[in-house]
């Protein structure tokens, strides 16, 4: 991996930390760095991706909000556009996709929400439930930031390959 591609995807994992952090809602804080590192992005996809936070509508039972704003980030580049949904599957884009979600899952030990609140913390917690997402967010310390970060990078080395082999 080149000297550049390290330097940007280590700059995209610093922002999207900071931003999880700071701001919270891991799928939109991958897709606004997605967006400000290599564009692709468009403010429309940050803003919709805010309800797939905390595995969707805070319930940990989706995938966990930092991978879903990765795959979002792919297909905003390699996905299917909507005059073209009658011409194929578009299978690079789910190859794609396969490899992130394989390669989260092997990294954090699962690709639900609940999953990664189990591997953090040792539970699992109710969002929903005023006290019990304190609880979560001490427990859990740096550890969805550093899951968010981590999707953004990879996301951003991937994006950054690919336009590489255009060229």
């Amino acid at each position: 991996m080149s000297q550049n591609l390290q330097a940007l995807g280590a700059q995209a994992y610093a922002k999207a930390v900071k931003y999880e952090l700071d701001y919270g809602c891991c799928p939109q804080c991958v897709l606004a760095t997605v967006q400000e590192t290599v564009g692709i992005v468009d403010d429309q996809t940050v803003k919709a991706s805010h309800g797939l936070s905390g595995g969707g509508g805070l319930l940990g039972e989706g995938v966990c909000g930092a991978l879903s704003g990765g795959l979002l980030a792919l297909s905003a580049k390699f996905g299917r556009d909507r005059d073209k949904l009658d011409r194929g599957r578009y299978i690079s884009n789910f190859k794609k996709a396969k490899e992130l979600t394989e390669r989260f899952r092997k990294e954090f030990g699962g690709v639900t929400c609940r999953q990664l609140q189990q591997q953090f913390t040792g539970r699992t917690y109710d969002m929903w439930d005023a006290a019990e997402y304190k609880a979560f967010d001490d427990a859990r310390g740096k550890q969805c930031a550093h899951a968010t970060g981590t999707v953004t990078q990879w996301v951003v080395e991937i994006l950054q390959r690919s336009a590489a082999q255009v060229m």
